[in-house]
């Protein structure tokens, strides 16, 4: 059998697509001129994200769930606040849904996780980075692996807000 890439998965998900972030530094695989851009003081550009807010509306229209739970520490890093107040609040306008999971004043109860995507709670795959925060790899797992992440997405969940409610206590700090 031949396990499918993170695109198939996201163009054949039939329910929920979820996923794990875990870094405070992403800027090596994002957008690099939009990060700049932020940092520099420009507005964000009405445009910003449209092809990835195109494509969430492709599947929150139909029903279908996208969402995610960012472990994070106070205070964010120049990186989290370009991606929670730029990249977050944007792709909220398409229907995904976040979650913070603060480990300021609280232990991580998921600490050592790599960062995943979780599909129809089927299918994981891991992604890595390397220390500049730039993608070094994918690995789709076989499904027989599944209910070890459906179990950390849980946990996540559990111990997460919703960010919209965390962005209002804690925005820029």
């Amino acid at each position: 059998m031949t396990l499918k890439t993170l695109g198939e998965l996201f163009d054949t998900f039939e329910r929920e697509a979820f996923r794990l972030e875990t870094l405070a530094d992403y800027s090596g695989s994002g957008n690099v001129d939009a990060y700049r851009a932020f940092l520099s003081g420009q507005p964000q550009p009405d445009d910003y994200n449209d092809a990835w807010v195109s494509e969430l509306r492709s599947h929150t229209n139909l029903g279908k769930r996208v969402y995610r739970v960012h472990i994070l520490s106070r205070p964010l890093t120049p990186y989290l606040r370009f991606e929670l107040g730029w990249g977050y609040r944007k792709n909220m306008t398409g229907g995904e849904e976040f979650f913070i999971l603060d480990t300021t004043d609280k232990p991580n109860p998921l600490e050592g996780t790599d960062d995943f995507w979780l599909f129809d709670e089927m299918t994981a795959v891991v992604v890595r980075y390397d220390d500049a925060g730039a993608v070094t790899g994918r690995e789709t797992l076989s499904d027989s692996r599944a209910q070890d992440f459906v179990a950390m997405r849980d946990t996540a969940l559990a111990h997460a807000e919703p960010f919209s409610d965390w962005w209002e206590k804690h925005a820029g700090k």
